[in-house]
């Protein structure tokens, strides 16, 4: 009875006091951004800022440094930790895969994201990664706006800081390309929006985000932004100072269509007509300068970064990978785009200091894949490399099942390096799928240019460890892969003569930067070997948030303070 009245006194005392907790009011979606977050961590920032650069090999840092400015790359090399030796862990190395790994921290074994482009057993056709017929276009009324991230199967840590704030935080997505903005996005964001070229310049979402765009997107596409970008692209410094790349005239680049060489100058209106018209600017370093526009107009339009809720601005310049397939790794137009692009980040940086204040955000910037020198080129070097045509093996196989098995028909689809076989012929022949993927195997091994091969019954019944066995069984997923994967030798690409293209398990493809900058962020330099996929635990580690829920990386610890 004692204990009773010393509980009843104790509570009348704290509620004379006023200390007794308040029920919280239920929040709406109008009051986002209006109530403390907190952390275990000392140092939290306000928003976060994830920078993927398309195609960028680790080494365009080390390569282009001595011309970069000191507001840009090398500011958050320099003032920053930079990961030297980070890479991605599986294949194949694209940019629909890269851009989901990174954002839910798992690889396409579990986020489900295969490739760009993959054929789908089950609707027995090829999908595009973020294709999406049950939402309509925002902002134009092109099928390029039916697009959402339904395909990815696991979270972000986009999502994961919306499930965290109940929604407070603001999560926006921009990219040239839709995958760009969708993917790091995630399922729960406020916003994705990308970029849609042809006769209208100007970014897109989709219904899976928003009804209509808001006033300040709805605004600013008015104001026309890309025709002041449709102007003479030339290097931006002399031209006989770009001594890190190869000459400018020469055999292994693509000219746009109605230019006779891929040489400086590039008159673009005269070549709009010919090359999509404003979709000419993605190929051009001006795509990362509207990136760069909209980012900034983002940040000032939606007050990102103005109270204790964090919030997340996932950019992808996309338009180093359109250069980079157009001219090559070693092309004059693809150093100039980098110096170009290192003042459009020092750009960012000041918008972000000026509305978030230094110290109080946090960037990471990494690539979604590397990329191959032109095999031509190399060879030129005496660097093995070559072409592999992928119509030729075709022919090869079927006509080998037919001479053997009596049916060309087993094989259903090859796509990105991946035999799929047709079950319901397989039940006709009475054949066991084991049986035709150890064939297969067989006939691949032996198949000039390629250099290693995995049938679905090793990848899943064995485990590898390290290796490419480990890379190809990261990307591989269960349902939506295919039966068969063969890898090509090193140097050797399926793709045209002139320009560069990206995909495999070699260091070319895999090695990438990672740095980070900002608040909560130590300052150093490590040569560890880190992966993709350990990003997303290092940022949720540094909000203090879930990790996102297929994570199969680790918080990179020397990072953070």
């Amino acid at each position: 009875m004692k204990s009773f009245w010393t509980a009843l006194l104790f509570t009348f005392l704290l509620i004379s006091c006023g200390t007794l907790p308040q029920k919280q009011e239920t929040l709406t979606n109008n009051s986002k951004n209006t109530q403390p977050f907190s952390t275990t961590n000392t140092v939290k920032p306000k928003l976060v800022v994830g920078i993927v650069v398309d195609q960028m090999r680790y080494d365009y840092l080390t390569r282009f440094y001595n011309r970069y400015g000191d507001g840009g790359f090398k500011r958050l090399m320099n003032h920053g930790f930079n990961l030297t030796n980070n890479h991605y862990n599986y294949v194949p190395t694209y940019t629909a895969p890269g851009h989901a790994s990174i954002y839910t921290g798992t690889s396409p074994m579990n986020n489900g994201i295969i490739g760009n482009n993959w054929f789908d057993k089950f609707e027995n056709k090829s999908i595009y990664n973020a294709s999406d017929d049950s939402v309509e276009p925002v902002g134009t009324t092109n099928a390029e706006g039916k697009m959402s991230p339904r395909r990815l199967l696991t979270t972000t840590v986009t999502d994961e800081l919306e499930l965290h704030t109940q929604g407070r935080s603001k999560v926006i997505g921009i990219s040239i390309k839709d995958r760009g903005a969708i993917l790091p996005a995630g399922h729960a964001a406020d916003a994705a929006y990308w970029y849609r070229g042809g006769d209208e310049g100007t970014f897109i979402s989709s219904t899976f985000y928003m009804n209509e765009l808001p006033q300040w997107v709805k605004e600013y596409n008015s104001s026309n932004p890309s025709q002041s970008y449709m102007k003479e692209w030339n290097t931006l410094y002399p031209l006989d100072s770009y001594l890190a790349s190869g000459t400018d005239l020469n055999e292994f680049e693509k000219a746009p269509r109605g230019k006779e060489t891929a040489t400086f100058p590039y008159d673009l209106p005269a070549l709009q007509d010919k090359n999509g018209g404003y979709s000419l600017l993605k190929a051009t370093p001006y795509g990362n300068s509207l990136v760069a526009d909209f980012a900034i107009a983002a940040l000032h339009n939606e007050q990102m970064g103005k109270d204790h809720i964090p919030d997340f601005l996932a950019i992808s310049f996309s338009s180093t990978d359109y250069v980079g397939h157009q001219y090559g790794v070693n092309a004059v137009e693809l150093e100039d785009t980098y110096l170009r692009l290192d003042l459009e980040i020092e750009r960012l940086l000041n918008a972000l200091d000026n509305q978030v204040g230094d110290g109080n955000y946090t960037i990471f910037l990494t690539a979604d894949h590397g990329a191959v020198n032109n095999p031509a080129y190399l060879q030129s070097q005496g660097i093995a490399a070559g072409y592999f045509e992928n119509d030729d093996l075709e022919k090869f196989l079927k006509e080998k099942l037919t001479s053997t098995y009596g049916n060309e028909l087993l094989i259903k689809k090859i796509s990105n390096s991946q035999v799929f076989l047709d079950y319901q012929e397989l039940e006709k022949a009475q054949l066991k799928s084991e049986e035709v993927q150890r064939y297969l195997s067989i006939l691949l091994t032996n198949y000039p240019s390629v250099d290693k091969v995995f049938t679905r019954e090793a990848l899943t019944n064995s485990n590898f460890t390290d290796g490419v066995g480990a890379l190809i069984q990261n990307g591989f997923h269960h349902k939506r892969s295919g039966d068969v994967v063969y890898v090509l030798e090193p140097g050797v690409i399926s793709y045209s003569r002139t320009g560069s293209t990206h995909g495999s398990s070699q260091s070319y493809d895999t090695h990438v930067p990672l740095l980070f900058y900002g608040a909560g962020i130590n300052k150093g330099t490590s040569a560890q070997r880190t992966h993709i996929i350990d990003i997303a635990p290092t940022i949720s580690n540094l909000l203090g948030i879930s990790f996102p829920n297929g994570t199969t990386g680790n918080p990179i610890l020397s990072v953070l303070k």
